[in-house]
């Protein structure tokens, strides 16, 4: 009588230790010449073999074949090109001179306007008033140290060769310390170039040598009246002029 039985209470199989036998006579098996067999089944399909397509090489170019490529290269459509965008700045402004009334070019660049003759007349009045009031205190100092103040021919010429020599040591002394004088600072007037910048030491020293001749000579002071931009001798010697420190300063203006 069989009975059958399922699940855990079934007999599980073990696995069966086989030992191999060991050849007669108590040799060792002779393992030297053993080989492994091939794990793998012999199902190998064997692939292609690829070569390498060169590419076919490009044939020389005859005078007869690029006379006849020109016109299909004209043909071609253009590829458009994007371009990088640009900005629209103003044209420069070119450094010329200002045309006058007369259509002839000036010799002032800036667009800073000439102080009006009679304004650079009251700057000029008080600084011969200051050089008049140094000189006065020369002339004391003179008799105080008992000095003889003779009318003659000779001490005139000394007298008047004194107060050249203080005037110019006046406006030698502003020269120097390279900034206006009292007159102009008492207008509210600026000394500026042609180009409308500070001068340098040289231009202020060439207007001193200028306003010196000017002054001597009377043409140069007189010139400034005829000229069309006001300018005198001292100023185009120097290429410095006169000019308003603030359009709301101007004490005189131009019609």
């Amino acid at each position: 009588m069989v009975h059958r039985t399922a699940g855990a209470l079934a007999t599980k199989l073990r696995p069966a230790i086989v030992v191999a036998e060991q050849p007669s006579g108590g040799q060792k098996a002779d393992l030297a010449s053993a080989v492994q067999g091939s794990l793998f089944s012999a199902n190998v399909i064997a692939m292609p073999i690829r070569v390498p397509v060169r590419p076919p090489r490009a044939k020389a170019m005859t005078p007869a074949s690029l006379a006849a490529a020109k016109p299909a290269a004209r043909r071609a459509p253009r590829q458009a090109v994007e371009a990088q965008g640009q900005f629209e700045f103003f044209a420069p402004v070119q450094n010329k001179p200002k045309t006058l009334g007369t259509t002839v070019d000036g010799v002032i660049y800036c667009e800073a306007p000439v102080a009006t003759p009679l304004h650079r007349s009251l700057a000029a009045t008080i600084d011969l008033a200051m050089i008049f009031v140094a000189y006065g205190l020369f002339l004391l100092t003179f008799v105080l140290c008992r000095g003889e103040i003779a009318v003659t021919r000779q001490s005139l010429i000394v007298f008047g060769a004194m107060w050249g020599v203080i005037a110019a040591t006046y406006g030698l002394f502003w020269t120097v310390a390279g900034t206006e004088t009292v007159g102009m600072r008492a207008t509210h007037l600026r000394l500026i170039t042609f180009d409308g910048f500070t001068p340098e030491p040289r231009q202020r020293a060439a207007r001193l040598v200028g306003t010196c001749l000017s002054f001597f000579s009377v043409l140069g002071i007189l010139w400034s009246l005829a000229d069309e931009e006001g300018l005198g001798w001292q100023d185009h010697i120097s290429r410095t002029f006169p000019t308003a420190h603030e359009l709301e300063s101007r004490v005189f203006r131009r019609r």
